[in-house]
């Protein structure tokens, strides 16, 4: 059993294998996910007290929902294009540990309705405890997302959405709460506007949780903003994390499934054609290496049980 297995890793490995030129080179079709901790992923922590100071770390678990797929790049912090996984964030939200987030998951969902989509490119640009104000234009973090959204498109491709999960810091203040509605509708008209794109599909998460008693004069607030192709999933009832203030790592998978269903919602009904915005043809060479994968993987799966 050892010598196919040995084979079957060699093959996968090979397919796997793409040049990083091919990564930069492929036209994508683009997402930027943006926001804070919930969006930069913390399901699967656990609270480590060997040392006697507790600190948080991910137990590494990544479930089949959010597996790597040869269809599925990640816009790393030196602006280049890598083959995406868990912890999307890791380069980016580097103050601190990052764990499960939607966006593997919602990739996976949408080439998992349309294996032939093409390329999905995927842009992180959470950073957790962040508050909307320290997002307004011309703040380092709008900077640094507009420095990467611009970054992604150089080389093919089009920006298909904003991700946007955000809100929990602003939940402590009443006078932010308050004032959160306004902040959030100029934040997103702002991104519109610098990225020329009126109409680009915006995405927003309701809290499910907040680090403050304000949590739902929030809600109300990204319930309440009324703009053309924007659309607002709940996450109020999905399961958090011990500290009743992070998704887990099963409500992370199904905040990605929300977010696919959603976007997809956008896309002309009937069969997928082409994405949005986007007059070129789709990529095929990944479809193939995905059904050549598929199987292979299964059968990997299936000798290492029998291993064990």
């Amino acid at each position: 059993m050892v010598l196919p297995f040995f084979f079957l890793l060699l093959i996968v490995t090979q397919a796997w294998s793409v040049r990083p030129q091919q990564l930069q080179q492929q036209s994508k079709n683009i997402f930027i996910l943006a926001g804070q901790s919930n969006m930069a992923g913390r399901g699967g922590m656990v609270s480590n007290t060997i040392t006697g100071i507790p600190t948080w770390e991910w137990d590494g678990i990544v479930p089949p929902q959010c597996s790597p797929n040869p269809s599925i790049l990640k816009l790393s912090a030196n602006l280049t294009w890598v083959l995406a996984h868990e912890p999307l964030h890791s380069d980016i939200d580097v103050n601190n540990t990052n764990g499960i987030g939607p966006g593997m998951a919602f990739a996976n969902y949408v080439l998992g309705k349309d294996p032939n989509f093409g390329i999905i490119g995927l842009v992180p640009c959470a950073v957790g405890g962040t508050k909307i104000s320290l997002w307004k234009k011309g703040t380092f973090l709008y900077k640094q997302m507009m420095k990467r959204a611009q970054a992604s498109v150089q080389n093919g491709g089009t920006i298909q959405a904003l991700l946007w999960y955000q809100g929990e810091s602003d939940t402590v203040s009443q006078e932010d709460a308050k004032s959160y509605k306004a902040k959030l509708e100029k934040f997103f008209l702002d991104v519109r506007d610098d990225l020329q794109s009126p109409m680009l599909p915006i995405i927003q998460v309701a809290l499910a949780s907040g680090s403050g008693p304000f949590k739902e004069i929030v809600r109300e607030a990204q319930m309440g903003i009324d703009l053309m192709n924007l659309r607002t999933i709940d996450a109020k009832d999905l399961p958090l994390e011990p500290d009743n203030l992070h998704l887990t790592t099963a409500a992370q998978v199904q905040l990605g499934k929300m977010f696919a269903d959603t976007f997809l919602k956008f896309l002309p009904s009937g069969p997928i054609v082409s994405p949005i915005g986007s007059s070129a043809p789709r990529n095929s060479s990944n479809f193939v290496v995905n059904i050549l994968i598929a199987p292979l993987l299964l059968c990997i799966r299936m000798i290492l049980t029998n291993i064990v």
